[in-house]
């Protein structure tokens, strides 16, 4: 089965992986400070009893929406999209 990934556009950095898989691309996570910070956010008026399972939920999709985001970043410098000179060093050929 062709899994390839096919872009409308030419990457600009090297090309490290054109189909990075999921471990390869896990491992290539970073530590970057987000463009999108919110601060302070305060909820008023909820009921006590509704508070733990919105901050769990809240939590969860926080959680989730990180990983999602983190992974596009990581898929995006392996496949060449977003500067990438780290991944360059660590697989050079």
């Amino acid at each position: 089965m062709n899994m390839d990934i096919i872009a409308s556009v030419k990457p600009e950095y090297p090309v490290v992986d054109r189909n990075p898989p999921f471990t390869k691309t896990v491992a290539n996570f970073r530590l970057e400070r987000s463009s999108c910070l919110i601060d302070g956010v305060f909820v008023r008026g909820i009921k006590p009893n509704i508070r733990g399972p919105s901050m769990v939920t809240g939590g969860l999709i926080g959680l989730i929406g990180g990983f999602m985001y983190a992974y596009q970043n990581s898929t995006r410098r392996l496949m060449g999209f977003y500067p990438n000179d780290d991944e360059v060093a660590r697989y050079k050929k």
